[in-house]
């Protein structure tokens, strides 16, 4: 009964501070004497808060459950020296420089693969003619299919894109105009035109491999970018084994040290058949 009363104090309390609020802000009607407005109020308000239970629930779910329109972005951001590497739900790579962000949804939509860059990054981009991969710069669009290239954001230097294979449409968002670039070229942004020229640096996209880590990443996932580092020994394990998460940092990506890190991180064993390295339990 003293728990009761003192609940009751404690609502009289508040309902009194809210009538005074809205009594000041002349956002009651004048029906009487002051006790009959705290009368009404008390009634409405009960109604009004079943009405903002489910308000509330009505929330939640369209915040859990969102259309293709509005998909749940994630964010990934680099702020060491070592590249950031990480897979998108379509298996494109995309090796995130330092000082860099990459924001993209969790899902990607049914006719477009849409994400956004600052900074700078190499993206190795799985082909799919029917879902165009698209990058949103702070100045430029980028369009591509399927294809690798270095974008470069960063600071005040000028946007920069060198193509490794394949092509890439860039569109200027300023001016809209719009050019494509092939493998060994290069793009500039200069005096809000885009100027064109020769790639003169092959080792730019190497640079990106040199030191790697992967944050939370699939097992899978990862021996897939070590296997594309041109080494004559390959990396396999079970699908099983693939769908581990791991976060793991590389200065030297040799398969066979890769293996041996895995292997100690998983407790795992490792066996060579020819060229191949095979993880197993």
């Amino acid at each position: 009964m003293i728990q009761r009363e003192k609940e009751r104090q404690r609502t009289d309390l508040a309902w009194n501070k809210l009538y005074g609020r809205l009594e000041e802000d002349n956002l009651l009607p004048v029906i009487g004497n002051k006790s009959s407005h705290r009368r009404l109020v008390l009634k409405w308000t009960s109604v009004a808060a079943v009405i903002v239970l489910c308000i509330y629930g009505a929330t939640a779910y369209f915040l859990t459950d969102r259309s293709p329109e509005a998909p749940h972005l994630l964010t990934q951001q680099n702020e060491e020296y070592s590249t950031l590497v990480t897979t998108l739900e379509d298996g494109s790579v995309v090796y995130l420089a330092g000082e860099t962000s990459l924001q993209y949804p969790e899902h990607f939509a049914p006719h477009k693969r849409e994400v956004s860059l600052s900074g700078n990054a190499l993206f190795d981009v799985t082909g799919n003619r029917v879902r165009p991969f698209l990058i949103e710069t702070e100045e430029v669009q980028i369009e591509v299919i399927g294809t690798a290239f270095d974008v470069r954001t960063q600071g005040k230097q000028p946007f920069e894109l060198s193509v490794q294979r394949g092509v890439v449409k860039v569109t200027s968002k300023k001016t809209g105009q719009t050019m494509q670039v092939k493998a060994g070229e290069t793009v500039k942004l200069l005096a809000e035109k885009f100027q064109l020229s020769t790639t003169s640096h092959a080792q730019r996209f190497a640079r990106y491999t040199e030191q790697m880590r992967f944050k939370d990443q699939r097992l899978a996932d990862i021996l897939r970018v070590i296997n594309k580092q041109e080494h004559e020994i390959r990396i396999e394990t079970s699908p099983a084994l693939g769908e581990r998460v791991l976060t793991l940092s590389l200065t030297d990506h040799s398969p066979q040290v890769v293996a041996e890190l895995i292997c100690l991180a998983f407790n795992l064993k490792c066996t060579r058949e020819k060229e191949v390295l095979t993880l197993s339990e």
